[in-house]
């Protein structure tokens, strides 16, 4: 019995928390600001956060023809709505993200960079011919996965 209840509370806690895995197998090309496979296992809750746009809480247009700018205020959005879910940038698995110049990503991946860090979700990164009003550049989706508590 004493062994039972010992087994117990060392398998408890991992029982009780989703767990990230986040791998980029070496059979796969090294991804930068990306990770190639994340799973999520055990008990938690999933959020999904719509494509965010350049758009300040207002409904105001930021950065109208200015990439970093449209980059700043969409990350700004997915913040947002994280913190209003209960989640943080660390605990997003995924992203899409659509741009409608593939030559402007790098501004895109710099402001990216200072909200990811090191913990870079499964990405996609498509060019579209347009967005649903003509003054926006990008628009970002995350789901995150947010252990139970």
């Amino acid at each position: 019995m004493r062994v039972a209840l010992s087994m117990l509370f060392v398998l408890l806690p991992v029982l009780a928390f989703a767990q990230v895995k986040r791998t980029n197998p070496p059979a796969l090309s090294k991804p930068t600001g990306y990770t190639h496979i994340v799973e999520v296992n055990g008990p938690g809750k999933t959020i999904y956060i719509s494509g965010q746009i350049a758009l300040d809480k207002d409904g105001k247009v930021v950065g109208a023809g200015d990439m970093k700018a449209q980059a700043e205020q969409v990350f700004k959005n997915l913040q947002a709505a994280l913190d209003a879910a209960g989640a943080k940038f660390s605990d997003v698995v995924k992203m899409n993200t659509y741009i409608t110049d593939m030559a402007q990503a790098p501004a895109v991946r710099e402001v990216r960079a200072r909200y990811f860090g090191d913990t870079s979700p499964a990405s996609t990164l498509v060019q579209v011919v347009h967005l649903a009003r003509p003054e926006f550049m990008l628009e970002i989706e995350v789901i995150a996965a947010v252990p139970a508590r």
